[in-house]
C-alpha cells in the first residue's frame, strides 16, 4: 500500500509572487476609483452652480435686484459669514464668494471651496421705491470666454468652482488658496473676464453664469420688469 505525501504549503517564493499580483490588481482598481470620485464630485458640483443660479434668479425676482457678494475673508464661524455685503458699487466689492447664508444654498463646492461670485454693481443697487434696480435696456459689464474666444457677454453675474485643485478660492476658514496661473487665474483676479471651457490637465474650473436675457424675461414674468 502507498503511503499518502503530505502536502506541502506555499514556498517563500510563491508567496511573494501572489502578493506581487494582488498588490498589482489593488493599484490597478485604485485609478479607475479615484477617477471616479472626481467624476461623482464634478457632477455634485456641477448640481450645485445650478442650484445656486436659481437661487439668484429667485432672489432677483424677490428683491428687484441681484445679491452683494459675501465677504470671502471671514470664517464660517464668523457673524456675518455668507451674509451679503451692504453694498457693492465698487469694483473691490463687485467680487467676493456667493452669500451662501443670504440665498440658503450650499458655502462650498463638493471639493471643500467657496464659490467665487461677481455682480455687475448696477444689477445689485438698492432698489429703493422701484420694482427693480435696473433696467430692461440694462446689461452686466462681465465677459466669458474658453479662453480665446468670446462665449458670453454683458453678463450680469458670474459663479466658479475652482475645481479639485482649487487655486484662486477662499477656503470655509477665510483663507485664499495660492492663485493658479494661466486661465485659472482669470477666474481668481479681479477684473470682469472669466474663463469656461473642457476640463485639462492645467485648468479644472466650473463656471456658471447668469445671462441678461434670462434674467430679464424672469424678472417680466414676475412683474418686476415691464
Amino acid at each position: 500500500m502507498r503511503r499518502m505525501q503530505p502536502m506541502g504549503g506555499f514556498t517563500l517564493v510563491e508567496l511573494a509572487i501572489a502578493m506581487g499580483i494582488i498588490a498589482l490588481l489593488l493599484s490597478m482598481l485604485m485609478v479607475p476609483l479615484s477617477t471616479q470620485m472626481d467624476q461623482q464630485r464634478y457632477a455634485e458640483t456641477q448640481r450645485q452652480l445650478e442650484m445656486i443660479r436659481e437661487a439668484l434668479i429667485g432672489f432677483t425676482i424677490a428683491n428687484g435686484r441681484l445679491p452683494c457678494p459675501a465677504n470671502p475673508a471671514l470664517a464660517t464661524s464668523g457673524g456675518a459669514a455668507g451674509v451679503e455685503l451692504g453694498t457693492c458699487t465698487t469694483a473691490a466689492t463687485a467680487q467676493g464668494v456667493i452669500p451662501w447664508n443670504t440665498l440658503g444654498v450650499p458655502e462650498t463646492d463638493a471639493w471643500g471651496n467657496r464659490f467665487t461670485y461677481r455682480v455687475t454693481s448696477n444689477f445689485a443697487d438698492s432698489p429703493g421705491t422701484a420694482l427693480s434696480t435696473f433696467l430692461i435696456t440694462d446689461n452686466g459689464d462681465i465677459t466669458i470666454t474658453n479662453g480665446s474666444v468670446t462665449i458670453a457677454s454683458s453678463v450680469p453675474a458670474v459663479v466658479v468652482s475652482h475645481g479639485k485643485n482649487g487655486a484662486g478660492a477662499y477656503k470655509a476658514d477665510g483663507a485664499q488658496i495660492t492663485a493658479g496661473s494661466g486661465d485659472e487665474l482669470e477666474n481668481s483676479n479681479t477684473n470682469t473676464t472669466f474663463v469656461s471651457k473642457f476640463s485639462t490637465p492645467d485648468f479644472d474650473d466650473v463656471v456658471v453664469w447668469v445671462s441678461a436675457n434670462v434674467l430679464k424675461s424672469r424678472m417680466v414674468a414676475g412683474g418686476r420688469l415691464p
